[in-house]
């Protein structure tokens, strides 16, 4: 394992403890595992982040997994609402959303962000980047759904380009 392998460890393992929310110690470890296999695998993808890059990359992590905290805690509030008042009107529906990047990685991150949070899944991405999300209520404007997802993106090319 290079140097470049546990910068990315250590980029990744907040991100996965973030998402299952659950700091014991047998998840921090499986974390590292879940973390070092995707190093592993993603060897040609990942670029190394130099030292002059990473106080900014480290920035845009803490921002990224704000970000992503606040959309986790708006959306269980919004699903909480509608399934205890059932007479609220939604509008079920599959909406696309690009992913704009090029990166795989980015593509694949920004999918996770929006499968993890309550109400929206990402059940297909395209050939072209274009991300199809199942969505509890997909009557959002769509300036709103890609406005986010600008959000996204410009956050992760800072972490890992």
């Amino acid at each position: 394992m290079t140097m470049r392998h546990g910068w990315v460890i250590l980029l990744l393992l907040p991100i996965y403890l973030a998402l299952t929310a659950n700091l014991e110690l047998s998840n921090i470890i499986t974390g590292g595992l879940v973390t070092l296999g995707v190093t592993a695998l993603l060897r040609p993808v990942v670029n190394p982040i130099g030292v002059r890059r990473l106080p900014g990359a480290l920035l845009a992590l803490v921002q990224y997994l704000g970000l992503l905290l606040i959309e986790l805690i708006v959306s269980g509030l919004q699903v909480a609402r509608i399934v205890l008042s059932p007479s609220l009107p939604i509008k079920p529906g599959i909406v696309a959303i690009p992913s704009g990047t090029d990166s795989e990685l980015a593509t694949t991150l920004s999918a996770h962000a929006i499968s993890v949070t309550p109400g929206e899944i990402v059940v297909e991405i395209g050939d072209d980047g274009m991300m199809y999300t199942h969505c509890l209520d997909a009557s959002q404007p769509e300036e709103v759904r890609l406005a986010a997802q600008r959000q996204r993106r410009d956050l992760l090319r800072r972490i890992i380009q």
